[in-house]
């Protein structure tokens, strides 16, 4: 059964930078790779993207202070998170697709986490 944990939320303040992490068992290794995030009373949104092959797509609120990557050793897709302000704070999902295409559209993963909560105080 494929399985996606998350880790390394937490509490930062403005400004700050803070790295989340999410890892998956056998099975997600060959897949393309996403981030998510819901804010509270907002719908989920796409925040970026990886492919197999390490191509990037950032949703444009992220673009330049986010950055997404992967170690496929080690079946983990990292993303660091810098600049960040209030507006980002939300439950950050990783998800995960059979297909090795981008996507940012949450339907198209067949995939997610349990979530980790990053909290951006003023």
């Amino acid at each position: 059964q494929v399985q996606l944990a998350e880790s390394g939320g937490g509490l930062v303040q403005a400004g700050g930078s803070l790295k989340v992490t999410c890892t998956g068992t056998r099975g997600t290794f060959f897949t393309a790779r996403g981030w998510f995030r819901q804010a509270p009373g907002k719908e989920r949104e796409f925040v970026a993207a990886i492919s197999w092959t390490g191509t990037t797509l950032y949703a444009d609120s992220v673009k330049g202070r986010f950055t997404i990557s992967r170690d496929n050793t080690k079946n983990t897709v990292y993303l660091q998170m810098n600049s960040l302000n209030p507006e980002d704070t939300a439950v950050y999902y990783c998800a995960a697709r059979n297909s090795a295409g981008l996507e940012s559209d949450g339907n198209e993963y067949n995939y997610w986490g349990q979530g980790t909560q990053v909290t951006v105080s003023s």
